[in-house]
């Protein structure tokens, strides 16, 4: 379930509210971005060591269980006087679905969920971003698993833009989406273990140099 998780890319994701590029004030805690300032525009990779795509289903219902995708990468063309242009693309590799318990990996997996062998990848490409607030955009995109193609919308926030403790640019993002994962073929457990996987991303980009 994790998979799919990751198209979303996410982080995929999450990644993808270039709307929230209003101009910022600077903060104590990042003092680099000049009041007035406009968030900057063109090509973000993100920053693999600060980003998260993690996935929760019920189980049975009498729990929620928790994982996340530890490989996925994300690529972010930011265009904040027009949101609408701005592009996210999102690829998550399968394998990396974790649950923090080596026999339910292997089950996830496994031909019953994301059959890693035969669909060693999950995609996410944007294909609208549609402002909600000053800080908010719904990101909507072609969501790739199993090989089967499905309409995703991400609930996006822009988080903060501006110099980190190192001195490098950052433009930070947080995002909600779910996926049913029957749509794609997974009806393992259906409804036992909930058809509906809520996906819950963090990321930050930094321009490409």
């Amino acid at each position: 379930m994790r998979k799919i998780a990751l198209a979303l890319a996410a982080a995929a994701v999450a990644v993808a509210a270039p709307h929230a590029i209003a101009q910022q004030q600077p903060t104590t805690e990042t003092p680099a971005v000049a009041a007035q300032q406009d968030v900057r525009g063109g090509a973000y990779t993100l920053d693999k060591s600060h980003a998260k795509i993690i996935w929760s289903a019920s189980h049975f219902g009498f729990s929620t269980y928790y994982g996340e995708f530890t490989d996925f990468d994300a690529k972010l063309n930011l265009d904040p006087a027009n949101p609408a242009n701005s592009k996210l693309s999102v690829t998550v590799q399968t394998d990396s679905v974790d649950g923090h318990n080596e026999a339910l990996e292997k089950h996830l997996e496994s031909a019953d969920f994301f059959n890693v062998e035969k669909f060693p990848t999950a995609t996410f490409v944007s294909t609208s971003v549609v402002p909600t607030g000053a800080t908010t955009a719904d990101v909507t995109g072609d969501f790739t698993l199993l090989g089967v193609t499905k309409p995703l919308t991400l609930k996006v926030t822009f988080n903060k833009a501006g110099e980190n403790m190192a001195g490098t640019y950052v433009a930070g993002f947080s995002a909600e989406g779910a996926v049913k994962r029957s749509d794609f073929g997974m009806n393992y457990a259906v409804p036992g273990v909930s058809d509906e996987v809520k996906l819950t991303i963090s990321g930050e980009f930094n321009p490409v140099a």
